[in-house]
């Protein structure tokens, strides 16, 4: 089982980012660099990232995609809060942002800016779209799944269906962390920093990459995914005798033998009908029906156990919440420990790889909003007076369990700027 001690890897320990980002790509794009073993400070505004106070589906936003930072919350609208920033970006590797266009620039944040101050600097934009016509838009992952051939392929003709998860929020925050990674490699030979850009249509386009080219190799327009011709004659979810679905594939003619022998259906086996796979394919009007009526007379767990006994490719369908107690998870370290910023404990998805055999832990809690402010301000120099200033006037909102030697409370009573509120890519 993989290793998930606070000793796990942390190959960019050292490197320091600033990140100015908001309900899922920018976050996700800092929380990989995070687990990667990153210094990453989280800019808020003193009143709270607002993804903090989602409801409905965006309620797990913040849990999700917020580990292993450190929060500071300034208000970046007023010169000191801007002064401050200029001194934590002069001791950057990375600044990671996801606003809208022209954003960072209104409030002096741009790359062209920043690059003057810390020519060893990489910008991570990450937008709705990359320069070109749209790159105006305000995006969101549903209308990028929409514009993009996705919705269209999920749901059934005539039905545009959006993916059920962030998909191109998540994939745009890891694409993201993927260019700062390739930029700070190229650092190395040019000494200098880039901007490098992501973007949530460019990345969905990439994921209708095959249907795209499917439409080039046959000429055929592709049918969305429920309508579909399959490419293998048995890949369909199926009704137990208890009413539980199952799903099975059965891709390669070695695996249709197999099935035929777990089922001691020898009379289908020898078949000529269904020889090969794209036989089957051919046969699926009056196949599917046979077999959905065979597979109803066992019950899921006999399906279950027969089909991974047999090496057939097989999966119960699941319901996110089930997976906090899937057992391969469990016993394999892929759900990691997290504390909440309310001190609560719960399990998160740890990021899907492993190094040198162990997993990348969450290292630190949830922040709560400001939690490591005068830590922060410390390390860039400020002395305790004047970080007790900035605190009561409410250019900075700090902790309230760190007492400095005047007077700061009331300093979290502010509201933030308008910054946060205006973003590229809610999900």
């Amino acid at each position: 089982m993989p290793d998930v001690s606070p000793v796990a890897p942390t190959p960019l320990q050292g490197i320091r980012v600033v990140e100015f980002s908001h309900m899922v790509m920018g976050p996700t794009c800092g929380m990989v660099l995070g687990d990667l073993g990153a210094d990453v400070i989280k800019v808020e505004p003193v009143g709270g990232d607002a993804t903090r106070r989602l409801l409905g589906t965006g309620a797990g936003f913040f849990r999700s995609f917020n580990r292993n930072k450190r929060s500071l919350a300034v208000d970046v609208t007023r010169p000191e809060g801007r002064e401050l920033i200029l001194r934590l970006v002069s001791t950057a590797d990375v600044l990671t942002e996801n606003f809208k266009p022209g954003r960072m620039r209104q409030i002096g944040l741009d790359y062209a800016t920043l690059s003057r101050l810390n020519p060893a600097l990489v910008y991570v934009s990450l937008k709705g779209f990359l320069p070109g016509p749209y790159a105006g838009r305000t995006a969101l992952d549903e209308v990028v799944q929409m514009m993009a051939g996705l919705a269209y392929m999920t749901g059934p003709p005539g039905q545009p269906l959006r993916a059920g998860a962030s998909v191109n929020d998540i994939m745009g925050g890891v694409f993201g962390a993927l260019a700062a990674l390739a930029a700070l490699y190229e650092r190395k030979t040019t000494g200098r920093g880039q901007e490098v850009q992501g973007a949530l249509f460019e990345n969905c386009v990439l994921l209708a990459a095959q249907h795209m080219q499917q439409y080039a190799v046959t000429g055929v327009a592709p049918a969305p995914m429920p309508a579909r011709v399959s490419a293998w004659g048995i890949y369909d979810v199926f009704t137990a005798r208890d009413g539980v679905q199952i799903f099975l594939a059965v891709v390669s003619d070695s695996q249709w033998r197999t099935f035929c022998d777990v089922f001691g259906r020898h009379d289908l086996a020898d078949d000529v009908r269904l020889a090969t796979n794209n036989d089957r394919v051919q046969a699926r009007d009056w196949l599917l029906p046979l077999l959905r009526e065979m597979m109803r007379g066992f019950d899921a767990s006999y399906l279950a156990a027969a089909f991974e006994r047999h090496g057939l490719p097989f999966a119960p369908i699941v319901a996110p919440q089930a997976l906090f107690d899937d057992p391969h998870l469990r016993a394999s370290g892929g759900l990691g420990d997290l504390v909440t910023e309310d001190g609560e404990h719960t399990q998160v998805p740890l990021l899907p790889i492993t190094m040198a055999g162990q997993r990348l832990p969450a290292r630190r809690p949830l922040p709560v909003v400001g939690e490591h402010t005068n830590e922060i301000l410390r390390d860039l120099g400020y002395l305790d007076s004047q970080i007790t200033r900035l605190l009561t006037e409410g250019v900075v909102a700090g902790p309230v369990h760190d007492t400095l030697p005047d007077d700061a409370s009331g300093a979290n009573d502010h509201t933030g700027p308008v910054l946060w509120e205006d973003g590229a890519s809610p999900g």
